[in-house]
């Protein structure tokens, strides 16, 4: 903590300095005053969002397993706060989350964090809470006497995708994934929550999902889980998105239709070969001239919002559509004309589900309809693309120069799953080789922006076929956490010396607080990081 570069994580944008001297402090010595609030809520949201931080920091007591000790008269802390601007505590498209933090010693230490937003607020925390780390020779938390630091996020958009369709994944998974997120600055929990393969999501306005599609009774998200989700998230400054991606990868979650009256409202489920009809078994596909399909939607879309809160972002899938599913069955029609006509009508049950308006941003992934000549049909100022193609694809940077609001995933960067071979055959798979942290660290896709470049900001992917819960946290951390320094500081320097230490530094603070993430390197280099840089 006190012979390298300082030890943030992600790097602070602004201004900042540190003493060389430190203090102890108690665990149990934090206490919060709001300065300046505007709303009852953004000062409700601060004290528990307080109380979390105050969790992670008596973790690191905890994790010693030895009684808190001092080498003199411990300091308490007292953080003030004040937020001047948005009452709103949801993370919004264009909310201010920058912070100024000063840390100085009086008769007790005062940490006083300046903010726009509760969202702001809440990333001071997560600095402070950074600046304090227990000793172990000494059994003792110690902080620096004084700090000073100004920062804002590069860009808006800081995502972690999961998929939870191939494999389910148990709420507290789900919540230590949010609170890892947080701790690196990520905002954007993308919920890839059901795929072909399952439908776990319970929801009251459409039961058949969940009773056709999930896995089992023990393998569903009912309301109260997604609420919960949705709450903890909010007090770490996170949106949870939630996707039910459509009009391809859906599955026996919707072959319920005949039975109550209201037909196809998919085709090609479970088809065989299944090579032909989709990307991987099991297919299917919902019926674009099905009306009953866009009632659905709208119902679909409608809870998802009052559930989640977020109405300024939407994200309505659009992945991968099978023209010979639709051949088959709709001769007559251009199945590419079909896949653009249900974009829109998908896009109308959205504006009825949020009101009569669409939200600011709504995200398709990119895929043969973001090509030409349909890219030119689609409205750049009401669709935005997630871009999972890889970054030397034509197809890739055609999206960006066209003017779309862009959300980058690049399948040869920022993919998790890639390296583990394929789970159907002996070969490397659709998407090797493995991505290191390094890597993802190091794309920095805007390096060449043409001008007409709207990048919001990033999402790495982690994809599950083949991952359960067990593995999530060593898989995804630290690499994860590469792409939040990217997303918020954007540093033009690659993986340096001072990267690494303050990574691994990360990685141990992730420890602290139930997240699996994998070493860096040997425990040695460590304890003599020098020596292996």
């Amino acid at each position: 903590m006190l012979c390298a570069s300082p030890q943030l994580w992600p790097e602070p944008t602004g201004p900042y300095t540190f003493a060389t001297a430190t203090v102890p402090v108690r665990a149990d010595g934090f206490s919060l005053r709001v300065t300046a609030s505007p709303s009852r809520n953004v000062t409700k949201h601060l004290n528990d969002a307080f109380a979390l931080m105050r969790n992670d920091i008596r973790a690191l007591v905890k994790r010693d397993g030895k009684k808190e000790s001092s080498i003199g008269t411990p300091y308490d802390i007292v953080i003030r706060v004040s937020v001047k601007g948005s009452a709103d505590v949801r993370l919004r498209l264009n909310t201010d989350e920058s912070y100024t933090l000063t840390l100085k010693r009086k008769s007790n230490l005062i940490a006083d964090i300046t903010a726009h937003s509760f969202c702001g607020a809440r990333h001071g925390f997560e600095t402070l809470s950074q600046l304090i780390w227990f000793d172990p020779y000494i059994n003792s938390l110690l902080t620096l006497e004084a700090a000073m630091v100004e920062d804002a996020p590069r860009f808006h958009y800081r995502g972690f995708l999961l998929d939870t369709s191939r494999n389910y994944f148990p709420v507290p998974d789900l919540m230590r994934t949010i609170d890892a997120m947080a701790a690196c600055k990520m905002n954007t929990f993308h919920w890839h929550i059901s795929d072909s393969q399952s439908f776990p999501l319970r929801l009251k306005s459409v039961p058949q999902l969940a009773q056709y599609g999930a896995y089992g009774t023990g393998a569903v998200y009912t309301p109260d889980d997604i609420r919960a989700i949705v709450h903890r998230a909010s007090l770490r400054g996170v949106r949870v998105l939630i996707e039910v991606d459509a009009p391809a990868h859906v599955g026996r979650a919707w072959a319920w239709g005949p039975s109550v009256g209201q037909g196809d409202l998919a085709f090609c489920i479970e088809a065989e070969p299944w090579q032909i009809f989709c990307g991987e078994p099991p297919c299917g596909q919902l019926n674009p001239l099905n009306p009953f399909v866009y009632e659905l939607l709208e119902r679909i879309y409608s809870e998802i919002i009052e559930l989640t809160g977020v109405d300024d972002v939407f994200h309505i899938g659009g992945d991968e559509v099978s023209v010979s599913c639709w051949s088959r069955h709709l001769k007559g029609f251009n199945p590419m004309d079909l896949w653009l006509d249900f974009t829109r009508r998908a896009m109308l049950a959205l504006n009825a589900a949020n009101g009569g308006k669409l939200p600011e941003l709504t995200l398709l992934w990119s895929s043969h309809l973001t090509r030409s000549p349909y890219l030119k049909k689609l409205n750049s100022n009401q669709v935005g693309i997630q871009i999972w193609g890889a970054s030397k694809w034509r197809d890739s940077r055609a999206v960006l120069d066209a003017g779309f609001r862009s959300v980058i995933s690049h399948v040869d960067a920022w993919y998790l799953d890639c390296g583990f071979g394929s789970w159907r055959d002996s070969s490397d798979g659709h998407c090797g080789p493995y991505k290191s942290w390094q890597q993802i660290y190091e794309h920095r896709p805007w390096k060449k922006n043409s001008g007409t470049w709207r990048i919001e900001g990033g999402a790495v992917c982690q994809w599950t076929e083949q991952l359960g819960p067990g593995g999530l946290d060593t898989r995804v951390w630290p690499r994860a956490a590469a792409l939040a320094e990217r997303l918020w500081s954007d540093r033009t320097q690659g993986a340096e010396k001072d990267v690494y230490i303050r990574l691994d530094t990360q990685r141990s603070r992730l420890l602290t607080r139930g997240v699996h993430a994998a070493p860096l390197w040997a425990r040695w280099c460590s304890h003599n990081p020098h020596a292996c840089l």
